[in-house]
């Protein structure tokens, strides 16, 4: 393997301009084809195997106008306290917005909140259901702007809801992280024509992959969520790879090597690693398949090819550009080790106290995520500011939480399908949890019924899980009437419970898959253990500083998020992909090092407090550029797109520092010689891909630091 990436890097440094071209042909044609062929993403969400998705199905069969999959708004009218909606004026004022409303461009239907009784009994609140002849995706900006204008009332309050309404702006908080990984980048390489190389190619990997992800919408759908994590991820992975092939050619360089042998090393050694590193996310997040929610799957397809575009892009632009820049991306000093070595030989003789602190540290950050609670995020958890959020909390006021979350019932009975879903709707009226029940409609052939349920508490409330739960039961021995339940309520409740049942055979085959590989490359049973147990300890403690931030509302002053008291449901199951394969980036690239080092003659605890002396500085500084990239994110107004970002930077700061930095010399150490035995058998069977190295240019061994530790 480092023979094959050794030649390739001076093939790319010496044909620089050839290589140039290609990667600006692709960019080209990427950027043409995302032009030409990519398409609004389209706002749709399917849970296969689930009896909510069961009965949405069957809901879309009998009911199609009521299931039609066009964009729906909520328009909530208000008055203060000592008025009423029922005045004449007021109802005069809000039957007008309802007119306008519905000569709205592609609005198909307005309802008058008088004629359905949507009004509150105080008075104060009432609401229009609106629907459109288009899905949201293809409702332009003047379609929403002009819902708008049409439901303001002078003198009511007016407040929307539903995907007809805009979603919240994102601001431009991935661009503040971008500037603060500049800065570590200037700073770790000393240089401003080596600090450029990783920024300009993180941004030709992103260009191209974002490009491809949008022409293929005109193929397979892709949400705006997707094109969203595959920026987060791959803007991250591709300045972190880069930066490993940059330090280590600028260390050969100053050793003494001509920059085209400086490249082809570099690209063999630190690209090994870069190469098995993008092998493991690949893998955890294409991973993701198994769990059978086809949005999930598309999302880790989208980041996942973004970041092997970054591992293709390290491997073959870097070393051109290299070429280009000669020994200007040198720098003007050699990196500094000696703090790396400092710490190595503190972690290696003080193993055990090290170990035992640092592994509790992980254990008692991650006791918040014994409260962990999931579900999907809706109106209730929108920045406070949003007309989503007020139209929600007015709802909420005036109508009772369960107004914003209703169950649907689809009813099928063999005989008199309304007396049957009367006697249905009276059963779940006397139910605990129940606010109210709607009369039942039955479709034109006469075989099914509707009924919708409100409950007492809100969409993400205990008490609603346990209502669903307890209406399900209660007719699924009924030989008479078959009921189901749906609603995006019901959705949401099926999937976090499909998710938490996926999680362990997710597990499973991506911690499978990854330990053959990393059996590959380190030649150990030991090692990949040890980077398992380690990534186990970094997301739970992540799970744990999730729930304590975004569920119980722990500083969220000063970090400016927002608390749902939920978790979103999708994001446990992203969370070990992402940081399965983050983690193992800094255990590729510190481990072979240290088996680099090992290979060449050094004691095993010489060999660990080399690779951490040598690895600290580049690790230190690729941590610190992926946790500004991801905390960029929570500037989001999307209590989503917050979590996640928080997420991945609480994550990256356990694993890097606690884990790979910390806990992995101390293992190392520990485990002696040990740490690198295969029985002799396999070893013969395993191919020698020779991650280190140790083919690419033997030599003398470097020296390495001397250590007391055995």
């Amino acid at each position: 393997m480092a023979v094959f990436l050794g030649r390739l890097g001076r093939f790319c440094f010496r044909r620089r301009r050839l290589v140039a071209l290609v990667w600006v042909g692709l960019l080209v044609a990427a950027v043409a084809g995302a032009a030409a062929l990519s398409e609004p993403a389209p706002d749709t969400f399917t849970v296969p195997g689930t009896e909510s998705q069961r009965a949405n199905d069957l809901l879309k069969e009998r009911f199609p106008q009521a299931a039609a999959d066009t964009a729906t708004a909520r328009v909530v009218y208000a008055v203060p306290a000592g008025r009423s909606l029922t005045e004449p004026g007021s109802r005069a004022a809000v039957q007008r917005s309802v007119a306008r409303i519905k000569a709205v461009p592609r609005v198909a239907e307005a309802t008058d909140p008088y004629a359905l009784r949507a009004v509150s009994g105080d008075g104060r609140t009432a609401f229009a259901e609106v629907a459109f002849r288009v899905p949201a995706h293809e409702l332009t900006g003047a379609d929403r702007d002009a819902l708008r204008t049409a439901a303001t009332v002078p003198g009511l309050r007016v407040e929307l809801s539903g995907d007809a309404v805009p979603p919240p702006e994102e601001g431009a908080g991935e661009l503040l992280g971008v500037a603060a990984a500049a800065i570590v980048l200037l700073v770790t390489l000393g240089s401003l024509v080596a600090a450029g190389l990783p920024l300009l190619t993180a941004i030709v990997g992103i260009v191209i992959g974002l490009s491809v992800i949008s022409a293929a919408t005109a193929f397979v759908e892709f949400s705006e969520d997707g094109m969203a994590l595959a920026l987060m991820l791959g803007l991250a992975v591709a300045i972190d790879y880069a930066l490993f092939i940059i330090s280590r050619y600028r260390q050969e360089v100053l050793d003494g090597r001509e920059p085209v042998d400086a490249a082809g090393h570099a690209v063999g050694t630190a690209g090994s690693a870069v190469v098995f590193a993008g092998l493991t996310v690949v893998i955890a997040l294409a991973g993701l398949a198994v769990v059978d929610i086809p949005v999930l799957t598309r999302l880790g397809v989208a980041a996942a090819f973004t970041v092997a575009v970054a591992v293709l892009v390290a491997l073959t632009l870097l070393p051109a550009l290299l070429g280009f820049t000669g020994r200007r991306a040198r720098g003007g000093r050699r990196p500094a080790t000696a703090a790396g070595r400092r710490w190595g030989r503190f972690v290696t003789r003080r193993r055990v106290p090290v170990l035992v602190v640092a592994t509790a540290g992980l254990l008692a950050a991650a006791t918040p995520a014994l409260d962990l609670r999931l579900g999907l995020p809706d109106d209730g958890t929108a920045p406070s500011g949003t007309t989503q959020r007020k139209a929600y909390d007015l709802l909420a006021e005036g109508f009772g939480p369960g107004v914003n979350g209703p169950l649907i019932l689809i009813v099928q009975a063999p005989n008199d399908t309304k007396a049957a879903a009367e006697r249905v709707a009276a059963t779940v009226k006397s139910l605990d949890g129940v606010a109210a029940v709607e009369p039942p409609a039955v479709n034109p052939a006469g075989d099914t019924a509707l009924l919708s349920v409100i409950p007492t508490g809100g969409p993400t409330s205990e008490g609603t899980a346990n209502l669903l739960d307890t209406i399900r039961d209660r007719f699924r021995s009924d030989d008479k009437v078959t009921v189901s339940v749906t609603g995006q309520t019901a959705i949401d409740i099926d999937t976090s419970s499909k998710l938490a049942g996926a999680l362990v055979p997710y597990l499973a085959v991506v911690v499978g898959l990854a330990f053959l590989l990393l059996t590959l490359v380190f030649r150990s049973f030991l090692v990949p253990l040890t980077a398992t147990a380690g990534f186990l300890l970094s997301v739970a403690a992540t799970f744990g500083a999730v729930v304590a931030v975004f569920q119980w509302g722990w500083l969220n002053g000063p970090l400016g998020v927002h608390t749902s008291g939920i978790i979103v449901n999708l994001l446990p199951i992203m969370l070990i992909g992402m940081v399965f394969g983050l983690a193992m980036d800094y255990q590729v690239f510190l481990v072979t090092r240290m088996r680099e080092e090992h290979v060449r003659g050094a004691s095993p605890v010489d060999a660990t407090v080399t690779g951490v002396a040598h690895g600290a500085r580049v690790v230190t500084a690729a941590a610190i550029i992926m946790m500004s990239v991801f905390a960029g994110f929570i500037l989001s107004d999307t209590p989503m797109v917050q979590s996640f970002g928080f997420a991945l930077a609480a994550a990256v700061f356990f694993d890097a520092f606690v884990v790979r930095m910390t806990i992995v010399p101390a293992v190392m150490a520990l485990l002696g010689r040990a740490g690198w035995w295969l029985p002799a058998r396999l070893d013969r069977v395993l191919p020698d891909l020779d991650v280190e190295g140790a083919r690419t240019s033997p030599g003398p061994p470097q020296p390495v630091g001397s250590s007391k530790a055995s």
